[in-house]
């Protein structure tokens, strides 16, 4: 099958990649290894991770203890530290390794999506060189793009109170969005450019920015959206220069 054996899915917070998964789940395996090359996947996202470490410090709090990671509002929770996310991307490569250590069998057929949002001091440019490098070799990057005002207005439009622990429907605190999110660096290490080759940890990763503004939930259009961008990472996954690896041997960094 051609289909991709790891897809970054990264944007800003409520930038539509939720919803990318979701409309790819709707799909039969053959339509979207055919239009999409993804096949029957699944997703590693970092927000339960994120969101442990803060009812954590609810525990805490409750026993009289000093938060760790987070304060808490009536929206979410803000974090502590700016870095935080970056810190914890070993997470990723534990829960990847710990899943699909035997990798030949899931990927025979199967991509694996990896998907985060990352903001001003805590770049995807770091994140990503954090990652195992034998994931980096089969890997290329979907960023979703919106704007800040489009993240900020989808963001509190999305959020369902009852659902807040969920990764649909939670939101990220107005004070974590403009203090945080409002800006990063996705368009400094791609030199604004909306296709090509990304260098992390020595490895040419191939990447699509595709524009997601205005939003649209007509499936017509989802499709000609998702098709475009994928097909043409697609075919910079295959002209790059790549050591593909038979399943996953993923060594842990020093």
């Amino acid at each position: 099958m051609d289909i991709f054996k790891y897809l970054f899915v990264l944007g800003r917070p409520a930038s539509g990649k939720s919803e990318f998964i979701d409309y790819m789940k709707k799909l039969s395996v053959a339509d979207r290894a055919a239009k999409f090359h993804i096949g029957n996947f699944e997703e590693v996202d970092d927000f339960p991770w994120i969101w442990d470490a803060c009812t954590q410090d609810d525990r805490l709090e409750e026993r009289g203890e000093k938060r760790l990671h987070s304060t808490k509002t009536e929206e979410g929770y803000n974090l502590i530290d700016p870095l935080f996310r970056s810190k914890n991307q070993g997470k990723f490569n534990d829960a990847i390794r710990g899943k699909f250590a035997d990798g030949a069998k899931f990927f025979d057929e199967g991509t694996l999506l990896i998907e985060f949002a990352r903001g001003r001091a805590d770049g995807f440019k770091v994140s990503l060189e954090k990652m195992d490098v034998a994931i980096l070799k089969e890997a290329a990057i979907l960023y979703i793009d919106v704007s800040f005002e489009e993240s900020f207005r989808k963001n509190g439009a999305r959020y369902d109170a009852s659902k807040k622990e969920s990764i649909l429907f939670h939101k990220v605190p107005d004070k974590d969005m403009y203090e945080y999110f409002i800006e990063n660096d996705w368009k400094r290490i791609t030199d604004g450019k909306p296709k090509g080759y990304l260098s992390i940890s020595g490895i040419d990763l191939p990447f699509v920015t595709m524009p997601n503004e205005p939003e649209s939930i007509v499936p017509v259009v989802l499709e000609e959206r998702y098709g475009t961008a994928l097909s043409m990472l697609w075919a910079l996954f295959q002209s790059g220069s790549r050591n593909p690896i038979s399943n996953l041997q993923v060594a842990k960094k020093e």
